[in-house]
């Protein structure tokens, strides 16, 4: 039962991402900037079981390649993943607030191969990082439920 529920709501989320890719199509990839996007979000639990459960939606959303966990600097970093001239790839810094809260620095970098090298394009829109921090949540609920 829980398993479906969380199936659901991974494809309500996967849906509303691709949504909002579909209605900004025009201006996807085409703004330059000079260094990748953050946002940040809020979590309540502990850094291991957040990093744990970055680490698997890297992998499971194909957002970079050999994704590692760094325990003692609370980084999950990923490798490039290449696709025609494109190449994307992600990094999360987990830092403890305080007791309850672990704040999550995410920055998804893309891009684009052009005649004077690679450029950094933004390829994702603030909508696109909530509905990548919902997935997130998700996952560490699901880590939380895991019997060690």
């Amino acid at each position: 039962m829980v398993k479906h529920i969380f199936l659901s709501v991974r494809l309500i989320i996967v849906f509303v991402i691709i949504v909002n890719l579909v209605s900004c199509g025009a201006a996807i990839g085409r703004v330059v900037i000079s260094k990748p996007d953050e946002y940040s979000h809020l979590y309540e639990a502990n850094e291991k079981i957040i990093l744990k459960a970055i680490a698997g939606v890297f992998k499971e959303k194909n957002i970079g390649a050999n994704v590692t966990i760094d325990q003692k600097n609370h980084r999950v970093d990923s490798d490039y993943v290449f696709s025609g001239d494109w190449r994307t790839k992600a990094s999360a810094r987990v830092q403890r607030l305080n007791w309850k809260e672990c704040e999550v620095i995410l920055a998804v970098t893309t891009e684009k191969k052009t005649e004077t090298g690679w450029e950094i394009r933004r390829l994702l829109q603030k909508e696109q990082y909530d509905s990548f921090f919902s997935v997130i949540d998700l996952r560490i609920y699901e880590e939380m439920s895991k019997i060690e």
